[in-house]
C-alpha cells in the first residue's frame, strides 16, 4: 500500500501564489508519473499537470505559464507551484501517483484532494 499526504492548499486572492506538495511513502519501488488533477463544482475531473519519471512535462491550457511541476524522487514527492492565480481556478485539486511496487506491479494512487480558493 502507498500513502499520499497533500498539503499547500487553501485561500488567496486572485493574483496570488500557492504551492501544492504531495508526498507518498509506503510500498514504492519507483515512482512513475506523477500529477495533480483538479475538480471545480459542476465541472468535469481535469488534468492540470503531469511529470513522467524523466522529467517530461504536460500542462492544461489554462495553466500554461502560471502554473510549475516539480518532482523530487528522492523524497516521492511531487509539486505545484501556482502563480497568478484566477478564480476559476478554484477547486479541489488532487495527486496522482503511478507507482512500481517492489514485485513489479504498476499501481494508481489518489490523495485526497486539498482546497484551493481564489477569491477575486
Amino acid at each position: 500500500q502507498v500513502q499520499l499526504v497533500e498539503s499547500g492548499g487553501g485561500l488567496v486572492q486572485a493574483g496570488g501564489s500557492l504551492r501544492l506538495s504531495c508526498a507518498a511513502s509506503g510500498n514504492i519501488f519507483s515512482m512513475n508519473t506523477m500529477g495533480w488533477y483538479r475538480q471545480a463544482p459542476g465541472k468535469q475531473h481535469e488534468l492540470v499537470a503531469r511529470i513522467m519519471r524523466g522529467g517530461s512535462t504536460n500542462y492544461a491550457d489554462s495553466v500554461k505559464g502560471r502554473f510549475t511541476i516539480s518532482r523530487d524522487n528522492a523524497k516521492n514527492t511531487v509539486y505545484l507551484q501556482m502563480n497568478s492565480l484566477k478564480p476559476e481556478d478554484t477547486a479541489v485539486y488532487y495527486c496522482r501517483v503511478v507507482t512500481v511496487s517492489d514485485d513489479l506491479v504498476e499501481v494508481i494512487y489518489w490523495g485526497q484532494g486539498t482546497q484551493v480558493t481564489v477569491s477575486s
